[in-house]
């Protein structure tokens, strides 16, 4: 296994792995089968007809990769729960990724996805308290405030005759306001990290420049780092600083705050502008969550369910032989289970937000649950009845077919979102 992996390195050189080729993806991306990519792909809003077939016959079955590489694909939800769920068989350790496809140690984000215990504890610990409901309603304000902000500006535009994306006005702006409030950074510095958040887990944009956008908020954080041991501030670095600074070194601090921030950005994001396709298209669904507040729970749950953004979990490597799903996946074995897949299991293909379902696995599940899942909820709980009140005959602003959804993409998403706002409901005096 291990000397497969060092000869993908020469492979890979020879390959010229950072050349990107306009329209198309990097070299590395070249000499994947499309059967790599399946679990990267969607149909409209549906997860790819293939990952079903594979769940129905296999719930965990081998992936054809080159290079010798041996990797398994989860698209059970119990089998995926059980990867999830099982630390000690299955590592996340960025480590593992190192010497792999041109990967080096430098790359590496931090934060809490590409750990394992006992680093993983230890900084899950000091974040935690960080994401407790006391904690977090102190943001409620707060974010109620930046959604109304965002669609006063949205309905200032419409009345100008402007075009409106939605992604640009509503969906990106506010867990990027939100999250530069958490953390304590400067709001002037979103637009710059809503392009990083989305390089990063595209992949048409290349591997070589996902990797590159990681390292370019992390140079950026670790300014934002020695600016925060100067003069702590009152967001989560600040206090990370005066409360733990001495066992934080500069670099766990900005890979806890990238991943943060990139993690709550980008995902969030998606689920804001593709929730509202779904509300777009569910009439009832939409009218349910205006005139009713207990409508708003169980429509956001299901949403996240139904949308399942991050397609697919961190990759896990197997620490020793183990059995799931009739499988035997033997050490050093790579396993990456498909999120979006899982949480369609059963015949949960539609979207019923009246149907009691099982729990998810959109946040993940185990150890590397989501850390700010109870966040990314109070954002999308604020915003989405906020929209439908404020515009209710909201519409979409361009044929269906033409919406620019991500072609292979970790985090499934939509560039841009053109609607038309209606302006029926009167705009708030301040």
């Amino acid at each position: 296994m291990w000397g497969a992996r060092r000869r993908i390195i020469t492979t890979l050189a020879r390959l010229r792995l950072g050349r990107r080729r306009s329209g198309s993806t990097d070299a590395l991306l070249s000499v994947l089968p499309d059967s790599a990519m399946v679990p990267l792909q969607r149909e409209g809003l549906d997860p790819v007809a293939e990952l079903g077939e594979r769940r129905a016959v296999e719930p965990v079955s081998r992936m054809k990769l080159p290079f010798g590489l041996r990797a398994w694909l989860v698209t059970g939800y119990d089998e995926a729960k059980a990867v999830l769920a099982n630390a000690p068989a299955f590592s996340s350790d960025f480590s593992n990724l190192v010497g792999t496809v041109g990967i080096t140690a430098e790359q590496n984000p931090g934060g809490l996805g590409f750990t394992d215990p006992p680093d993983h504890t230890r900084l899950r610990k000091l974040l935690t308290p960080e994401f407790t409901g006391h904690r977090l309603r102190r943001l409620a304000p707060r974010i109620e405030a930046i959604v109304a902000g965002q669609l006063d500006e949205m309905q200032a535009a419409a009345e100008a005759g402007e075009r409106v994306d939605l992604v640009q006005s509503f969906a990106l702006p506010i867990p990027s306001l939100t999250i530069c409030e958490l953390l304590g950074v400067p709001y002037s510095d979103r637009a710059e990290f809503q392009r990083l958040s989305t390089t990063r887990f595209d992949l048409l944009g290349g591997v070589t420049g996902s990797l590159g956008a990681i390292s370019e908020s992390m140079e950026y954080l670790l300014k934002i780092v020695e600016h925060q041991r100067d003069e702590p501030g009152d967001g989560l670095l600040g206090r990370l600083v005066r409360e733990h600074g001495d066992d934080l070194s500069d670099h766990e601090l900005a890979g806890l705050a990238d991943g943060l921030l990139t993690g709550g950005l980008e995902t969030t994001a998606s689920m804001l502008a593709l929730g509202t396709i779904v509300l777009m298209r569910h009439p009832q669904t939409r009218e349910a969550i205006r005139e009713s507040d207990e409508a708003v729970d169980p429509f956001v749950d299901e949403l996240l369910r139904y949308l399942t953004v991050v397609q697919v979990a961190f990759p896990r490597f197997a620490r020793q032989r183990v059995e799931i799903g009739g499988a035997t996946i033997e050490e050093g074995d790579i396993v990456l289970c498909s999120l979006s897949a899982a949480n369609r299991d059963g015949g949960l293909d539609d979207f019923d937000p009246h149907r009691p379902t099982r729990p998810h696995l959109a946040f993940g599940h185990g150890l590397h649950r989501c850390i700010g899942a109870e966040l990314a909820r109070m954002e999308l709980k604020a915003a989405y009845p906020a929209l439908v009140r404020r515009f209710p005959d909201i519409d979409l602003g361009t044929e269906p077919s033409e919406l620019p959804f991500r072609k292979l993409s970790f985090v499934f998403g939509v560039d841009s979102l053109p609607v038309n706002l209606g302006l029926t409901a009167p705009r708030p005096t301040p």
